[in-house]
């Protein structure tokens, strides 16, 4: 029993011997790999520093010169050989990342936008049966007016809501002319409309939904708070390699002290997602009144939707 007992203590102590040869083993690689690592991105000007510091410091205080100019070789030799190919491995490592980071920050708007449209889109709708609704029994041929735009802009804009990435401008402003149609018939005289883009720019890529909040905000926050209402002027153009689209109303104005709303601010962070420093949205104060929202973004024909328009 007792031979038993010390053999068991001896199992217990080779296996904790082993455990902190283990655990010095695996530091000493994390060292090294983190040496490594730092040899890999550090500048050579910076490298050279050290080498002088370490030589002075060797040479003055403990002269260590043949270790210094070992390790100095060392040094040398591995960023030669290995540092380029390991820097160029960390810094694909560290653009997977930002990668990864980007695509889940594009997941996450994209999921706003959703949301918004959720919000938007059943408040709309009813207003907009209700409206066919009343004009049934007072003016059927204008009901059915209504009820047809209304099929074409769920037409349209059902299938952009579903899809990923970017759309045309000419889907955008088909769109928009629908719901702009539907306005006009709900605000009547109080709701005037201009579009005046040209149709070489029609097949331009142009993000979805984006010229639909625009016109929303355009509507909600310039025309209808004004009594005798106003108009919006859709207009787009092209300077140098930048696509310009305008949303221009003669409504009462914008705050220049309030922040933008969840549907501007959801532009914004999409842009900036999708084009980077490329793009942007501007919200200005014309000097004949009223508010233009402009969005640029870099100008791509496809030249393949012509056919899919």
């Amino acid at each position: 029993m007792k031979k038993h007992r010390l053999a068991q203590a001896g199992y217990k102590n080779a296996k904790s011997l082993l455990d902190i040869v283990r655990e010095i083993g695996e530091t000493a690689v994390s060292v090294w790999w983190h040496f490594f690592d730092w040899l890999a991105q550090v500048e050579w000007r910076k490298l050279v520093i050290i080498w002088l510091l370490l030589l002075i410091l060797s040479a003055s205080l403990f002269h260590m010169n043949d270790q210094t100019w070992g390790f100095i070789l060392v040094s040398f030799g591995l960023k030669v050989l290995a540092g380029g190919k390991r820097k160029a491995e960390l810094e694909a490592r560290n653009a997977e990342s930002h990668a990864d980071e980007e695509s889940i920050e594009r997941r996450v708007v994209e999921a706003r936008m959703a949301a918004l449209q959720a919000q938007v889109e059943p408040h709309f709708l009813f207003n907009t049966l209700a409206l066919i609704g009343q004009l049934i029994e007072t003016d059927p041929p204008q009901a059915a007016r209504i009820h047809q735009n209304l099929i074409d802009y769920l037409r349209a804009t059902l299938p952009q809501m579903r899809a990923k990435g970017s759309g045309t401008l000419g889907r955008q402003i088909e769109m928009s002319r629908a719901y702009l149609a539907i306005m006009q018939a709900r605000m009547r005289s109080r709701l005037a409309v201009s579009i005046d883009v040209p149709d070489e720019m029609l097949s331009a890529t142009f993000p979805v939904m984006m010229l639909q909040i625009l016109i929303e905000n355009a509507i909600k926050h310039g025309l209808e708070p004004k009594i005798a209402g106003g108009r919006i002027d859709i207009r787009a153009a092209v300077d140098g390699q930048m696509l310009q689209v305008d949303v221009c109303d003669d409504g009462v104005g914008f705050n220049a002290f309030a922040g933008d709303g969840l549907g501007l601010a959801n532009v914004r962070e999409r842009l900036r997602i999708q084009y980077g420093n490329r793009a942007q949205l501007v919200i200005e104060a014309p000097l004949t009144g009223g508010t233009r929202a402009s969005i640029r973004v870099p100008y791509a024909p496809d030249i393949f939707a012509a056919s899919s328009k």
